[in-house]
């Protein structure tokens, strides 16, 4: 079954020293209200922390990485912050496009698309366009993504299929899931890094992390760095994974 695969490909990754790092960028708003500045400076500071990660992370044998970039929840938060995220969305990537495709970056957007606007689609897919036969880094970005709204896409479809005629219901396994995913070409996270001192997934890669490896830290997003994310790193190389099974000293 793929999602069994998921498994032995993150333990085979483990072994090339090679990794898909998922990481939630929280922090961002209270960064800028500790300094009396707006939030949306909050979310510019965050921007450089995400070039400066994206750049480090090949040297860290990071093969594929995703960011949490705007989730469904969102959309509650007041609608100038939420227009100067996607302002800042679209002024990174007409600007970063051609470089990250120079470094062989390949993006990819996950998520839904049905309600954003057609200036931020337009901009996503000409980026995506742009940098597909990048080879060094999968960078994925998580827009209008939540890992519940992941799942019921992925049901539905499969519904429709069945509705249809094309599949039966035990068709629809793990491997039938993991396929119709949106981190289908990218693999499960081995390692999972939240900021900004919270202890919770908030609806992240649900499907996804069942076997990935967590790790909060209490810096706030801007105050990241590559310096951190390779001791991080570093550190994770040092732990067991066991994916259900018990270690060699308790078999």
């Amino acid at each position: 079954m793929r999602h069994l695969w998921c498994i032995f490909e993150t333990f085979f990754r483990s072994l090339l020293k090679t990794m898909h790092l998922a990481m939630i960028l929280d922090g961002n708003g209270r960064w800028a209200q500790q300094r009396g500045m707006p939030r949306v400076l909050g979310h510019r500071a965050g921007v450089l922390r995400v070039e400066e990660c994206v750049r480090a992370a090949p040297d860290l044998g990071i093969t594929s990485l995703t960011l949490y970039a705007f989730s469904t929840e969102n959309w509650r938060r007041p609608a100038r912050e939420v227009n100067a995220l996607f302002g800042l969305l679209k002024f990174y990537f007409t600007r970063k496009a051609n470089e990250l495709a120079s470094e062989g970056v390949l993006v990819r957007f996950i998520g839904r698309r049905s309600g954003l606007n057609p200036s931020v689609l337009r901009t996503m897919c000409k980026v995506e366009e742009l940098t597909q036969s990048g080879s060094r880094l999968n960078l994925n970005i998580a827009v209008d993504y939540g890992g519940r709204d992941e799942i019921l896409r992925v049901m539905r479809h499969a519904a429709r299929l069945a509705r249809d005629g094309q599949i039966a219901p035990e068709d629809v396994t793990e491997d039938f899931f993991t396929a119709n995913s949106d981190l289908a070409a990218s693999g499960c996270p081995d390692l999972v890094i939240r900021t900004g001192g919270d202890r919770r997934i908030s609806n992240f890669l649900l499907w996804h992390i069942a076997y990935s490896e967590l790790e909060f830290v209490d810096e706030l997003w801007p105050d990241f760095s590559a310096e951190a994310l390779g001791k991080i790193v570093a550190a994770f190389g040092k732990r067991e994974r066991r994916f259900g099974q018990v270690t060699a000293q308790s078999a």
